[in-house]
């Protein structure tokens, strides 16, 4: 590779950040569950959600990650700024038992395939190992430590690029699957299209991107005055974080839709399922990739997730935050971190089953989400808050359609 190549490569590997590891953490070990009991149940039928969902989720993240830039606050902020409190305190209502469920089941699909990939060590051991390892980093790395972490973590989920062509496929097939939807209105079906958007377009991943833009701008201390550069920077980043978490998405579905399903098992609970049913189909190979790639989407996923809701109590209650802060300037938003995992960890010990958990999550996320497009439309289109940087046609367009079909499916939901 020649020295300009290498060059223009490192510069682009510097300006991907935040969007990067916010569509990677979109992957999370609840996320490949959903996908993969998406591919087991119905073959490739859900294939072109992938497609379908990209240009929304990448709209949704890129008008987030523009708020967090113009008004150098996070979502949260923004929301105490200029919308009542109750508002505020119903999304924190919302946002805390979804999230610390969301964490709780990552941690539990970590320490299943743990035990997976060693028998001989309880499962139950493997996720208080993760939990400590992971409050461990975050609070003790700093911020640029831990972005560069998890940006090189992204890598390992190229597994799931590797996985399909281990097997044979039908090129037709996946592309008819691919660009012609298939819609089945029947209860099973719209819960899995309301699971894929629920888990693709996730609320927490709104208020992640804007404070983790102001974060990045803070850690770089580059830029006081936002321009068209910036901007297109930051849409560049979002895009390719995106087109990583759909076609991750993709691949996912394509593996378990060819895999599973046409070797007759249609019923993937966990994401364990999903690894040890791939390995008498597919190999040891395929079980292996799979099972390190949903244990570094858990490692990548869960500060995401940890992160996300410490910024927003503390931007709620105007506590020191951010990742860039050492503990005894942050106190309370490390311990917030600490306590969500915690918190997620004890679900395994309390009655509450993973699987129900992720339940309960979608269906907190489906009420909380649309509310959210809607205040994230509102803010993106008032220029008193956004300047010049309100949106445009397409943005709105997109944005809008997001907030439509998340709608529309969660209706048919409860009335089909």
């Amino acid at each position: 590779m020649s020295g300009k190549k290498k060059s223009a490569l490192g510069k682009f590997w510097k300006m991907i950040g935040p969007g990067l590891v916010t569509g990677a953490s979109d992957d999370d070990p609840s996320g490949i569950a959903t996908y993969s009991q998406a591919g087991a149940a119905f073959g490739l039928a859900t294939l072109w959600t992938a497609i379908v969902a990209f240009p929304l989720m990448a709209a949704i993240q890129q008008m987030c990650a523009k708020i967090g830039l113009v008004t150098s606050h996070g979502l949260t902020g923004t929301l105490k700024k200029h919308y009542p409190k109750p508002v505020l305190y119903i999304m924190l209502l919302f946002s805390f038992p979804a999230i610390v469920m969301n964490i709780g089941a990552d941690i539990a699909a970590m320490g299943a395939v743990g035990n997976l990939l060693f028998p001989a060590i309880d499962a139950s051991f493997f996720s208080v190992f993760f939990t400590v390892l992971l409050i461990f980093l975050i609070i003790y790395l700093p911020y640029r430590k831990i972005a560069s972490t998890l940006k090189y973590l992204c890598i390992v989920m190229l597994v799931y690029f590797v996985v399909p062509f281990l097997y044979q496929q039908d090129l037709m097939q996946i592309l008819k699957a691919t660009f012609i939807p298939t819609v089945k209105f029947d209860k099973d079906f719209i819960a899995i299209l309301v699971g894929i958007l629920g888990t693709t377009i996730s609320p927490y991943l709104f208020f992640w991107q804007t404070s983790v833009e102001v974060e990045e701008t803070r850690s770089n201390k580059k830029q006081v005055v936002i321009d068209k550069k910036i901007i297109s920077e930051m849409k560049t980043d979002v895009d390719f974080g995106m087109t990583f978490s759909a076609m991750v998405m993709y691949f996912i579905i394509l593996t378990t839709g060819t895999v599973l399903y046409n070797g007759n098992i249609h019923q993937i609970d966990t994401v364990e399922e999903a690894a040890m049913a791939l390995k008498p189909l597919a190999g040891n190979l395929a079980y292996l990739l799979f099972a390190v790639g949903v244990i570094s989407t858990g490692l990548i996923a869960i500060p995401v997730l940890g992160g996300s809701l410490s910024y927003i109590f503390s931007e709620t209650f105007g506590w020191e935050e951010g990742l860039d802060k050492k503990f005894h300037e942050a106190k309370g938003f490390y311990l917030i971190i600490a306590v969500s995992l915690l918190l997620g960890l004890s679900l395994n010990y309390v009655g509450i089953s993973p699987i129900k958990a992720l339940i309960y999550t979608a269906i907190l996320y489906g009420i909380t989400a649309p509310v959210l497009i809607g205040i994230i439309l509102h803010i993106s289109n008032n220029k008193k808050i956004m300047g010049d940087y309100i949106n445009g046609v397409w943005m709105n367009i997109l944005g809008f359609a997001a907030l439509f079909i998340m709608l529309i499916t969660s209706v048919l939901l409860f009335f089909i």
